[in-house]
Formats: structure tokens, C-alpha cells, sequence
């Protein structure tokens, strides 16, 4: 089996930053580009319920876009230096819709993420994220449950 692309969607937090070794490991061993995708739920969805506040609401869109990417610029140089190559995404809409495009578009040969990003997310084994990207993928995923120790 030869991955020339690994996809790690990830929402910058703690939990999802679990899957970083396995995709710095994976992209190792198959000389694998790694695609990080940071996807911000589009905010214009929620104008009605303020309001007008579509300006508002626009900026704050940039700031978290111009945020992600600063953060997938540093997860680049200091996280992945060993990484073949390695390319991020930041784009708006609605997460899973998004991670399904970008696999498509990317042609990934795999795609790694955590179960879920929230703490408390015991009730449901897989975040509704995580668990559209598995039911809709026409990609392998691993799934890392942020919950196991790293050996």
C-alpha cells in the first residue's frame, strides 16, 4: 500500500492535536505529503439571529481565518519539520462538507483525525464530525481516540 497524501483535519484543539505523532509517523514511513485543514464554521449562517450583524460578523470570520492560519503556519514549522512536505487549508463552511471536499479534491490516500475535540465527549464514542467524515469517505480513515497514551 502506498499513501502519497495524508489529510489531518484538525480544530486546533488539545484532543485533535492527538493525532499529530501518527500523522508525522505515517507521513514518515510512506515520504507522505501531509494536508492540515482547519475548517471555520461559516458564521453568516447565524445573521439572522443578531440581526443585521453580517459586517461584524464577517470580520470575525477573518480574525478566526487569519488565527487558524498563523496557528497551521506554526504546527507546520515546529511540529512537522519532519514531514516530507507539508500544506494547509483554511477554509469556511461546514466542517465535515469541507474535510469531504478537500479529500476529493486532494485525492488523500488517508485521512487521520481524533474520535472528537471537546472534552466530555464520552457519551458519543465519535464527535458528529468525525462521524459524518467516516459514514461519507470514500478514504480510509483512522480515527485516534485522544484518550490512549501515547507509547
Amino acid at each position: 500500500m502506498q499513501i502519497n497524501k495524508i489529510l489531518w483535519p484538525t480544530d486546533l484543539s488539545l484532543l485533535s492535536a492527538k493525532a499529530l505523532p501518527y500523522v508525522l509517523d505515517l507521513s514518515q514511513k510512506y515520504g507522505a505529503q501531509v494536508h492540515l485543514v482547519y475548517v471555520a464554521e461559516d458564521m453568516r449562517q447565524y445573521d439572522h439571529i443578531y440581526g443585521d450583524a453580517g459586517e461584524h460578523l464577517k470580520s470575525l470570520q477573518a480574525m478566526e481565518c487569519d488565527y487558524a492560519k498563523k496557528q497551521l503556519e506554526r504546527i507546520c514549522e515546529q511540529e512537522l519539520s519532519g514531514c516530507p512536505a507539508f500544506i494547509h487549508h483554511v477554509v469556511e463552511g461546514d466542517p465535515a462538507e469541507e474535510i469531504l471536499k478537500l479529500i476529493a479534491s486532494e485525492n488523500a490516500g488517508l485521512v487521520v483525525m481524533a474520535t472528537h475535540s471537546r472534552e466530555g465527549g464520552e457519551a458519543a464514542f465519535f464527535g458528529s464530525v468525525t462521524e459524518r467524515v467516516l459514514k461519507h469517505s470514500k478514504t480510509p480513515v483512522l480515527v485516534i481516540n485522544p484518550s490512549l497514551k501515547q507509547a
